[in-house]
């Protein structure tokens, strides 16, 4: 049994597609957030999932944050820390004490678009495709190794908002997998490559 534990800042939208597609052999151990007011708090809450928050700006540095957001984690002993929209940059301290179990998805086909407002950058620019990227976090922002993508096709009438509703849908698809692949021993992290075994299921995609 792999302990997880899920970092959000808000709805927690893909914490709840990982709740809910019930993957064997792992136990939610908590979700917490640095927003004691997220959506998702109360959802895993009456789930009977153990929450807590953490407010970022009672802290006078994000490595000061970081180091308590760490004690709270570790208290629940992780296999595996998810970034399922923690809205937070991250000190080189926290991603190399969870280097190889400490995963983030990001609403654009990295390495285009890294940071926010992703969604209205892709159609300024005039994409085409656009998506999601799943990867292994490292101190340089949005630049950990890719464990997979998904895509989606951009119409001329797509607002951010459409957008990233479409690339939304893909996220709640490739998240949880993504989970079920580490917890079953099919992916890891050598280097700067993510390997995987031939019984992993997740695979990058191109999704309508």
């Amino acid at each position: 049994m792999k302990n997880i534990v899920i970092l959000i800042s808000g709805r927690g939208s893909n914490m709840q597609a990982i709740v809910e597609a019930a993957i064997p052999n792992i136990r939610i151990a908590a979700v917490l957030s640095n927003n004691e007011n997220a959506a998702g708090l109360a959802w895993a809450a009456e789930r009977s999932i153990a929450t807590d928050s953490l407010n970022h700006k009672r802290f006078s540095s994000r490595l000061e944050f970081d180091q308590a957001m760490m004690e709270k984690i570790d208290a629940y002993q992780p296999d595996l820390v998810v970034l399922a929209g923690f809205m937070r940059i991250l000190t080189p301290e926290f991603c190399r004490h969870y280097e190889g179990r400490l995963i983030n998805i990001h609403p654009s086909l990295l390495p285009a678009f890294t940071g926010l407002h992703t969604h209205e950058r892709a159609i300024e620019a005039g994409c085409r495709i656009a998506g999601c990227t799943i990867h292994f976090v490292t101190p340089e922002l949005d630049c950990g190794p890719v464990i997979a993508q998904g895509a989606v096709p951009v119409f001329d009438d797509d607002t951010a908002d459409t957008l990233a509703a479409r690339v939304l849908k893909v996220e709640h698809q490739l998240f949880p997998q993504a989970v079920a692949d580490f917890a079953a021993g099919r992916l890891k992290i050598i280097g700067n490559r993510v390997v995987r075994s031939p019984s992993a299921k997740l695979e990058s995609q191109l999704l309508a």
